[in-house]
């Protein structure tokens, strides 16, 4: 449906004409302040990204959540990462008895590849501003940081054994270190179990099932340590959807996406279910995740993701999207998975590409809204870039997807030259 990438040269002219007379120029922080307004009342703000290595997408992000948070009363930041090592930043942000006694000790939790991606500069700014603000509120209304993806499958199963070890029954326990031991043998390898329970019947799925209900059904009955109990139930989630999503790789890769998206659209769900009817939320994911998958060529292979599902389940007049991109500049990355990171360039964009369009309409940072009804942005497809964690810039041209980009966001925010985010150097690097 939406194969066509490259439009007539007509038609790039009047996308072009049409960004210079909508878009703003993005000066200063101040100018985010109409995003901010555009928002309005809206519960869900899905703020992207085209790579997961970029300083100038984190900074706008924090800052974008910063005026959301003080001024609307956005409730927590849930972001594109594993729950062990967000919740020990959420532990820090919130100042629990315990929690690591900087920003940076708590980001050295993350020390999976890829560790870029949160142990950096830029998310520490995010942490100790977090802090701050935290410090003149209740406990209750602490602004959370938490985790939604699904790759922690051996670091959740370890946290539960360790609350349970604290906080739970002997039968908990017993049904934790069950499930532990279930997929021991797999030596914390997801392709290994993957094969063994799709190919070989070797499934832990019962395990991991019976000690999710088991935890929910306690966070229900033990309310007065609720925050603690929510983590356990969320690592349990994790083990269930983790099971599910290395089970279901080996044999299928567009399923396996799925399985990932609608974990991290239900983990959402209970973090907003937790927070109370009234919770405002912000998401950081790559703009892959937030922007809606219909309309892109995900469409066609079956696909769905996070911006699709929160619009589906809480509708689209109470979802807000905004799509980051940028036209050249250096990212973090990796040219192989578990490889180490390095600073690359990003070429300019592909003529004809929206970043290309962007650039043509102005050779520097914006800010477009967009409108689904729009005859022009929101009918024709045009080739969006996206870069992974694994990025080869010299084969550029695999790296756009089809988007019809008024359907996709509500807002798109261009940098026409951005920078790479400033990581830590954390020694302890394993896959």
């Amino acid at each position: 449906m939406y194969k066509k990438t490259n439009m007539k040269t007509d038609m790039q002219e009047a996308v072009v004409e049409q960004i210079k007379q909508q878009s703003v120029r993005l000066n200063s922080n101040d100018d985010l302040d109409m995003l901010i307004e555009a928002i309005g009342d809206k519960k869900y703000v899905l703020l992207g990204e085209a790579t997961h290595g970029t300083s100038e997408f984190y900074k706008l992000r924090t800052e974008l959540s910063r005026k959301l948070i003080e001024d609307k009363g956005f409730a927590f930041i849930a972001v594109e990462g594993d729950w062990p090592s967000c919740y020990e930043v959420n532990r820090y942000v919130k100042q629990y008895k315990g929690a690591k006694l900087s920003a940076r000790a708590a980001l050295e939790s993350f020390n999976r590849w890829p560790t870029w991606m949160w142990a950096n500069e830029e998310v520490e700014e995010l942490a100790d501003w977090l802090k701050g603000h935290n410090a003149r509120k209740p406990l209750r209304e602490r602004v959370g940081f938490y985790g939604l993806d699904v790759y922690s499958l051996w670091e959740s199963l370890a946290e539960i054994e360790r609350y349970l070890q604290e906080s739970g029954t002997p039968e908990q326990l017993d049904l934790a270190r069950k499930a532990f031991a279930c997929f021991d043998a797999y030596n914390k390898d997801g392709q290994n179990y993957g094969v063994s329970a799709a190919f070989y019947g070797e499934s832990c799925q019962d395990e991991v099932v019976k000690l999710l209900k088991e935890l929910h059904a306690a966070r229900v009955q033990y309310d007065e340590d609720s925050e603690a109990a929510l983590s356990a139930e969320l690592n349990a989630l994790v083990a269930v959807n983790a099971e599910d999503y290395y089970r279901t790789m080996v044999r299928h890769n567009a399923e396996s996406w799925n399985v990932r998206d609608r974990h991290m659209t239900e983990a959402l769900r209970r973090l907003a279910e937790y927070h109370g009817p009234d919770a405002k939320v912000i998401v950081w994911e790559h703009n892959t995740h937030i922007g809606d998958a219909r309309a892109t060529d995900m469409l066609e292979d079956g696909m769905v993701n996070v911006g699709q599902l929160v619009r589906e389940a809480h509708g689209e007049a109470d979802v807000f999207a905004i799509g980051f991109g940028t036209y050249r500049g250096t990212v973090l990355a990796a040219n192989a998975w578990g490889a180490p990171v390095a600073t690359m360039q990003i070429p300019a964009a592909q003529p004809g590409s929206w970043e290309e369009l962007m650039h043509r309409a102005g050779a520097y940072d914006q800010i477009l809204m967009l409108n689904r009804e729009d005859p022009l942005l929101g009918r024709e497809a045009l080739g969006h870039r996206a870069i992974g964690v694994v990025y080869h810039p010299a084969h550029e041209r695999g790296n756009y997807v089809p988007s019809v980009m008024a359907q996709r966001y509500d807002a798109f925010v261009h940098v026409d030259e951005s920078r790479a985010l400033h990581p830590y150097a954390i020694e302890k690097v394993f896959v």
